[in-house]
């Protein structure tokens, strides 16, 4: 991805950071400010992306003569020679988190920290608002096979993309995006479309030709009449083609299952499935368990998070050349120095209690902040996102049982600890200043 992908300012305030000598040691960090209404937590994801940007960002020849446009020759010299030789300190991918936590930290010259400040935001943004919106399914119907179907409805190919990446990590079956299978390595899942069906001048033979052509698939089943196309299935499986299941995509659902279920059963095919698919999202999932339906795909609603778009996250300055650094705007207050998350949980492991402080300190609990790249370097290679999926599925069997609901709203505590508070204040005062001892 181009290294131009980013908001003009970074390259404004880039100008004169240089022309000032600004290039000294400066602290960012990546937090959501508070959790979207009906959200009791967050999911951490998009790291992996992130660190990739970040070690293979650099300035091409073509780039450069467009941004010489606008810019002095200084600061095309200092791009010519661009590469990031910062740190990154990070939670997990698949972590939980909650408001005002930061799931990413980067410690690099000034420069450097402010220029990757749009792309990081974008990729940490996207891919934590779209697990945590499959998150919701996953709890809602842990035993079901949730696919993901929004690639077509997804806000332009990155996006898609990285959605199918998200929702695996947070627990979903697979994707039906191909590409999603190959770059990442996630499952792939299809069936077919009306199109298909409409393009032959019977159902039946539309069927039959596609169960010779795949063995074992999925048969669309409600393009004209829904329950005679059950009867249809099965009298295929009783001519010895394998179906492995069939596909509701519209109208009531749930009475829909109740009669295919019935005729296939009737039928002998008790180990063809039901998947369900339109238009759906967690609550329509929800509704839908005591019907008899095996698994869904979910694509709008997911792959645009529909009920909540965005997230009110954040990529501030903390520390600059060994100064605590704090924004004061109404509503949009920060708290200064390098951070740390501290969690406890209970005697069974479900997590009771998060403290934000800053790093320096020595409180009790799981530290869940930690290293990921040094001098421009991941500290360990990108993970497989089967290992993710297991990560994620193992942080939401910790959740108490108040937060794993998709209905209420319930507040996980999250405190701040004295010393940050002390900083804070010592800060509004003017009484830090650079070298000075932070927790002193």
């Amino acid at each position: 991805m181009s290294a131009l992908l980013a908001d003009l300012y970074e390259f404004t305030m880039l100008q004169s950071y240089l022309e000032r000598n600004m290039t000294k040691s400066a602290v960012f960090e990546f937090f959501v400010r508070k959790l979207p209404s009906n959200r009791n937590f967050l999911v951490a994801a998009g790291l992996d992306e992130a660190l990739d940007f970040l070690e293979e960002m650099a300035f091409q020849e073509e780039e450069l003569d467009f941004l010489s446009k606008h810019f002095p020759s200084p600061v095309i010299d200092y791009l010519e020679t661009f590469r990031f030789d910062g740190e990154v300190h990070a939670m997990p991918e698949g972590s939980i988190f909650f408001q005002n936590e930061p799931i990413l930290r980067i410690t690099a010259p000034l420069p450097q920290a402010q220029l990757v400040e749009s792309r990081i935001m974008n990729l940490l943004h996207f891919e934590t608002l779209i697990a945590s919106k499959a998150a919701r399914s996953v709890l809602a119907a842990p035993d079901r096979r949730l696919v993901d179907f929004g690639l077509r409805r997804a806000h332009g190919a990155e996006a898609g993309l990285l959605a199918a990446r998200a929702s695996y990590l947070a627990g979903f079956s697979g994707t039906a995006t191909v590409l999603a299978g190959m770059k990442f390595g996630i499952p792939i899942f299809g069936t077919m479309a009306h199109s298909f069906v409409e393009a032959h001048e019977q159902e039946m033979d539309a069927f039959r030709n596609f169960a010779r052509s795949h063995p074992g698939s999925t048969l669309l089943i409600d393009t004209f009449d829904t329950e005679l196309a059950a009867e249809k299935v099965v009298a295929l499986a009783h001519e010895g083609l394998r179906i492995g299941g069939v596909r509701l995509d519209s109208g009531d659902l749930a009475m829909h299952a109740r009669k295919v279920r019935k005729i296939l059963d009737e039928g002998g095919l008790r180990d063809t499935v039901i998947f369900a698919s339109g238009n759906l999202d967690e609550y329509s999932v929800k509704r839908l368990l005591d019907c008899p339906i095996d698994g869904f795909g979910i694509g709008t609603a997911l792959v645009t998070s529909g009920d909540h778009p965005m997230l009110d996250c954040a990529y501030k300055l903390q520390e600059y050349d060994g100064r605590p650094c704090r924004k004061r705007s109404e509503g949009k207050a920060t708290w200064p120095g390098r951070k740390q998350v501290y969690r406890l949980r209970d005697s069974q492991g479900r997590l009771k209690k998060d403290t934000i402080s800053l790093e320096c300190d020595d409180l009790e609990g799981e530290r869940l902040i930690g290293p990921v790249m040094r001098e421009g370097k991941r500290l360990h290679p990108r993970a497989q996102i089967a290992a993710l999926r297991e990560r994620t599925m193992k942080n939401y069997a910790s959740l108490p049982e108040s937060l794993r609901t998709i209905d209420a709203e319930n507040i996980y505590p999250v405190e701040i600890s004295m010393l940050l508070s002390d900083l804070s204040k010592r800060v509004d005062r003017g009484e830090i200043h650079p070298l000075a001892s932070i927790s002193a």
